[in-house]
């Protein structure tokens, strides 16, 4: 688990953010003592939970759950006739502004 001090927390925030929407968890540290843990909310209480669950049980995605599996850049993508996964990465970085 990471951790960061409020300072650098702030100064950061949009990376760290970033960091737990990708499943990692983040200490919150003030004056050496820790105050915080930001962790990411579970797919069910996510807005995209519902349509990402229903591309994962199609195969077309995985939901991360923290660090990329090695050879992931080489592995073959699965087909997306529908272009699911292009809208759905269109829709969540519209929403992300």
């Amino acid at each position: 688990m990471k951790s960061a001090a409020i300072a650098e927390l702030k100064a950061s925030l949009s990376r760290y953010l970033a960091a737990v929407k990708s499943g990692e968890e983040l200490l919150v540290i003030e004056r050496g003592k820790p105050i915080a843990k930001l962790v990411p909310l579970p797919p069910s209480v996510q807005p995209e939970g519902d349509r990402l669950r229903r591309m994962e049980a199609r195969g077309l995605v995985r939901v991360g759950q923290g660090k990329l599996p090695r050879g992931l850049w080489r592995a073959p993508r699965p087909a997306d006739p529908k272009a699911e996964v292009r809208k759905a990465l269109i829709s969540e970085r519209d929403t992300s502004r």
